[in-house]
């Protein structure tokens, strides 16, 4: 009788052993395929850096990033495609978490909780290759499309860069693709953007449309959250951007989509 007790006190310790086991196990959401928690972001459709592609996934720079990035944090990336000039009204009701698709963060340093900068971007011009406008300073009494809230638009309605003549017209459109139909129709003598981005439109039609030299900005790129939230997972993100950065996988994710590495990443005057 005493054997057999030790057999099933024996028993039972394994059993809780097992158990425990289970239990350790279970706290690794990948070992038993529980979901990772979401991370809603917000952007417009803005080639090179968050569009679709043909079969509609999401694509660019800025999604391969955000996957990258969440892949290391625990998240699974979920992007919503928005309308740019109510990113704040998406971020206010809770509707996106962050803002990330080529957000200029120098000079709203204090309107967000920023992660980054990751990379850098000039803004420039473009306009008809048979137009007069050879510098800024020619956009003087001509009209101008721009994208509505953007970096652009307030360079030029502010106009606090001396360089920055007093243009005839600043028209404020919702998307790339409104702004570059603007330009072939000829509604518009010049428009702005990321450098990246219109230099895919030129290449289209290099006969027809040309980049000035000068550029009107340079942005430096972070992804954005509601102001005084996510302070950690802000930290962690910079944290991840930067060895990212440091490790050559930001050089590759660059390159791949034909950006110059050594201008996006800071490592030469943007300029």
């Amino acid at each position: 009788m005493e054997i057999n007790l030790k057999k099933y006190i024996a028993a039972i310790g394994i059993c809780f052993m097992a158990l425990e086991a289970a239990c350790i196990m279970k706290t690794d959401p990948e070992e038993v395929g529980e979901e990772l928690p979401e991370l809603i972001i917000g952007s417009d459709n803005y080639e090179p850096y968050n569009y679709l592609d043909d079969d509609g996934k999401p694509v660019g720079i800025d999604v391969e990033l955000a996957e990258a990035v969440c892949e290391q944090l625990g998240y699974t990336p979920v992007f919503q495609y928005i309308v740019w000039d109510k990113k704040d009204e998406y971020l206010d009701n809770g509707k996106v978490d962050c803002l990330w698709g080529s957000f200029t963060m120098n000079g709203r340093e204090d309107e967000y909780q920023w992660a980054g900068p990751y990379l850098y971007s000039r803004q420039v011009i473009a306009v008809r290759t048979d137009s007069k406008i050879r510098n800024i300073s020619d956009l003087a009494g001509k009209r101008v499309a721009v994208q509505a809230t953007t970096k652009p638009e307030e360079v030029l309605l502010e106009r606090s860069d001396p360089r920055v003549p007093e243009v005839d017209m600043v028209y404020s459109l919702s998307g790339m693709d409104e702004i570059y139909a603007s330009l072939r129709k000829g509604y518009v003598d010049a428009i702005t953007g990321h450098e990246s981005a219109l230099e895919r439109f030129v290449g289209n039609a290099p006969d027809m449309y040309a980049i000035l030299d000068e550029s009107l900005y340079i942005s430096e790129l972070g992804v954005a959250f509601k102001n005084d939230t996510h302070q950690d997972l802000a930290k962690k993100m910079t944290q991840i951007l930067k060895e990212m950065q440091d490790d050559g996988t930001l050089r590759d994710m660059v390159e791949k989509y034909g950006l110059d590495a050594e201008k996006a990443l800071g490592v030469t005057n943007a300029e």
